[in-house]
């Protein structure tokens, strides 16, 4: 019997899959879209992903590195699995080692995580426990904010520029005596922007005079010019600034869950205070996390291939007529002139998976950077889609 394939059969057929569903201010339900407590420029139509995606072709709607984990990573957890009898804490103190002398601190700036989604979520329910405001930009990623939010904070959503850098002096403008934090996740999702370094270096060491700034920079190893763009060296500084990482994008290790925050010790402290850090970890993705440091060379393939896709997704959406925002991370945004519930329908039931934003109350595709064979099932996707 050949049923069709689209979204809602398949979600109806599988189990639903609500990350942070205890905290998040959500309602989820069997055709359900995420129900804000609050009227932002952008909210995810949040189609809840089903249980078991194996069946696309195309799986471009998790920015995940297609590429990966890399060699290095594969046997270091071979290799580790047999120590699976035992917490890791030495080795996370020796990952942690790793990274304090990769980023230019000391070993008690580091705090490690599974993935840097959790880095995020610890840090927003030790600072907003006792209310308060979140300033950060909008569009940008809600984990933080969604967090804090749950916890009895609020939020002051700064839209983007016109270019969709943030909207430094109207974030400096919104901090008043109840901030409890500043967020930038630069480059930025859902949209792929980039704001000017030196601009955000200044806003930064700024701003965290204030209040802490938490700068997330998941996709920062995407940009071909990367030396000196971090804003790392502020922690170095002393500066009360917070930056997290994550294994899960360039490195490959999404599904492996481990990411990493630099901050003050104090920071961390406050943090390690209410939430504890190296249980959620295995011994397997630690070990992992170690390898991938040095596999530069699987790195760099990454990079070169992403920015490879991205071109070729460019060149094929200006040619459609698309007005897309240059991107420089591992995804792609762009508007589209339908409806998002149709949009969806129609991809995935070619099997394409890929996720819509409504920014301004008009429908956004994001699509992931795959392979080129899956930007090519992409690209012939959307055209059927919206021919």
């Amino acid at each position: 019997m050949n049923t069709k394939l689209t979204r809602r059969n398949w979600l109806k057929s599988s189990a639903f899959l609500a990350a942070g569903l205890g905290v998040a201010p959500a309602l989820m339900a069997s055709e359900s879209i995420l129900q804000p407590v609050y009227k932002p420029q952008i909210w995810e139509r949040n189609f809840s992903f089903p249980s078991d995606l194996q069946g696309l072709r195309a799986r471009l709607l998790a920015n995940e590195n297609p590429y990966g984990p890399s060699d290095e990573v594969r046997l270091a957890i071979m290799e580790s699995v047999s120590k699976g009898n035992r917490y890791g804490h030495q080795d996370s103190m020796r990952l942690k080692e790793m990274l304090a002398e990769r980023e230019g601190v000391t070993p008690d700036h580091i705090m490690l995580g599974p993935g840097s989604t959790d880095i995020l979520e610890k840090t927003a329910i030790s600072h907003f426990v006792s209310g308060g405001n979140i300033v950060s930009a909008d569009p940008s990623y809600m984990s933080l904010v969604k967090t804090a939010m749950a916890f009895g904070g609020s939020w002051k959503n700064i839209p983007l520029t016109a270019d969709y850098a943030h909207d430094l002096s109207a974030m400096r403008a919104a901090i008043d005596k109840k901030t409890r934090l500043i967020y930038v996740c630069n480059p930025n999702n859902p949209m792929g922007s980039l704001t000017p370094n030196a601009d955000l270096r200044k806003f930064c060491a700024e701003a965290s005079e204030k209040a802490p700034v938490f700068v997330d920079e998941a996709y920062l190893e995407f940009l071909e010019e990367r030396e000196g763009k971090s804003m790392v060296d502020l922690v170095a500084q002393g500066k009360n600034v917070i930056v997290a990482r994550t294994f899960s994008k360039i490195h490959g290790m999404a599904g492996l869950r481990i990411g990493y925050g630099v901050a003050q010790p104090e920071t961390l402290e406050k943090i390690r205070s209410m939430v504890r850090s190296n249980m959620g970890l295995c011994v397997t993705s630690i070990r992992g996390a170690m390898a991938s440091l040095e596999a530069t060379a699987f790195h760099e393939k990454t990079r070169k291939l992403t920015a490879e896709s991205r071109a070729y997704v460019g060149e094929q959406l200006q040619s459609m007529g698309f007005s897309y925002v240059p991107s420089y991370t591992s995804f792609m945004i762009f508007p589209i002139d339908m409806p998002g519930d149709d949009f969806l329908d129609k991809m995935f039931a070619q099997r394409i998976g890929v996720r819509v934003f409504e920014i301004n109350d008009k429908p956004w595709c994001r699509v992931s950077m795959g392979t080129m064979d899956e930007m090519k099932i992409f690209i012939e996707g959307l055209k059927k889609t919206l021919g």
